[in-house]
């Protein structure tokens, strides 16, 4: 990838050399890191070199009358004005720097300090929101919905306590993997994987590491069912569990969209959920569901940055196997310390899902002593 910006814009602060470059890089470094642990061959999943980017956010810098796409600077000490971004998908990258001239009636770009972007791999359904350090009225709506018309897209005003949505709130995404089509709706505001081509890589090496597992499946923040919905095909049943409210009702729509029926979808936390499979507390969410029909075979995690907690790693040390997928290898690096004096670890992958950062998504697949 060639970008005009490399070495100013903040957001891509690993491009000397180019991708091979930074992609070796991470390799070794978490070569090393792990090598305590697990001093077979690490998986690389590279990603595309450029286009790769399906979700982004930039903030909005007015200069005079005119605003512009801008960034944090590498030193994060200055803003840099973007004419470029070649790390989206070219649907997205097209959208963003023609919407910016679009904006720029004074009710649109009045108080607006930012701007999201949600696009599906195809790029050919996309959602756009605006953020205003002001409330939206009657003429932002007007001018907001010609907007979204002439555009074809859908269009979500936020400012404080207030969400203005035109069109609709959500993207339909369509993933192949293993050649088999998956379709998922995906909510602005919920997380969603930021590389969908890489995404379904790594849904694709998760399944061939539970390839010889049978039984049923135990699943920990399972979002939207990014993952479980495949997993379906693999496991008896699975018990899939997150605290958003509203990432499992997107899980549930996604797995009557798949025509699924061996998933059941609670929102419990991990801490209730161990309660709970314990006998130690009963959960008005979990009346219509029979935890002693589950035969669990292996859990599966996929936290947020901060890993597992304590009680978490105390409850997966159960499991005869565990697969772990991180978006951060230090408290990665620290569960597997603690759960290596119960379990070994037989795979490792690196997936390159961010592309000229430092950031990386790992997976590791556990098998109990």
């Amino acid at each position: 990838m060639r970008c005009s910006h490399f070495g100013r814009c903040g957001s891509c602060s690993e491009f000397e050399g180019g991708y091979e470059s930074q992609l070796k890089r991470k390799i070794e470094t978490q070569t090393k890191a792990f090598n305590t642990l697990y001093d077979s061959t690490i998986d690389v999943i590279k990603s595309a070199d450029a286009n790769y980017r399906n979700r982004a956010e930039f903030r909005i810098w007015h200069i005079k009358d005119k605003i512009h796409l801008a960034m944090n600077s590498k030193n994060r000490d200055k803003i840099v004005l973007l004419d470029e971004c070649p790390m989206l998908l070219e649907p997205m990258e097209k959208l963003a720097f023609k919407i910016i001239g679009m904006l720029d009636c004074k009710t649109l770009k009045h108080k607006l300090f930012g701007i999201e972007f949600l696009s599906n791999s195809s790029g050919n359904d996309m959602l756009v929101t605006l953020l205003y350090h002001r409330q939206l009225d009657e003429q932002w709506q007007q001018e907001a919905t010609k907007l979204a018309l002439e555009l074809g897209v859908n269009i979500i005003g936020r400012a404080r306590k207030l969400k203005l949505v035109l069109g609709r709130d959500h993207i339909m995404e369509t993933l192949s993997i293993n050649s088999k089509e998956y379709r998922y709706k995906q909510l602005e505001g919920s997380f969603t994987q930021p590389n969908a081509s890489l995404n379904a890589k790594m849904i694709e090496w998760s399944l061939d590491a539970f390839k010889e597992i049978d039984g049923d499946l135990l699943e920990l923040y399972c979002g939207a069912g990014n993952f479980t919905i495949p997993f379906a095909s693999s496991f008896r049943q699975i018990l899939a569990t997150e605290i958003s409210k509203s990432s499992i009702a997107t899980a549930k729509e996604n797995m009557l969209l798949n025509s699924v029926d061996n998933i059941e979808f609670v929102r419990l936390s991990a801490e209730e959920l161990v309660e709970a499979l314990d006998k130690k507390r009963e959960f008005r969410r979990l009346k219509d569901i029979d935890l002693a029909s589950y035969n669990f075979k292996a859990l599966f995690v996929d936290p947020p940055r901060a890993g597992l907690d304590t009680n978490s790693r105390s409850f997966a040390s159960r499991f005869e196997t565990i697969l772990y997928i991180s978006c951060n290898p230090t408290t990665l690096l620290r569960d597997l310390e603690v759960l290596h004096s119960t379990h070994r670890v037989e795979k490792m992958a690196l997936f390159d899902q961010f592309a000229y950062t430092p950031h990386i998504e790992m997976g590791v697949k556990l098998t109990k002593r």
